[in-house]
């Protein structure tokens, strides 16, 4: 596989590698797998989403806040303990 990066972020790599003692293809690999797991998250996420929402799991905006409002009211008094 080829990619084409810019000289300065070529030039990053390279001194990453360098103060990490890694190769720049090891770092490149990681950097790849690290967004692709991130990337899929994500889309797991929306995966799961839609599922609810076509279940019909759904909660109102006006309960969402309600139970939103009640834990910072309650997350607060713990504080002042």
């Amino acid at each position: 596989m080829t990619i084409r990066v810019t000289a300065e972020t070529k030039e990053r790599l390279g001194r990453l590698a360098r103060e990490t003692r890694r190769s720049r293809s090891f770092l490149a690999a990681e950097a790849v797998d690290r967004y692709l797991d991130r990337e899929q998250a994500i889309i797991d996420g929306i995966t799961r989403a839609r599922a609810d929402v076509a279940a019909g799991h759904l909660v109102t905006n006006d309960a969402a806040f309600a139970e939103l409002a009640a834990a910072i009211a309650v997350a607060g008094r713990d504080r002042d303990r």
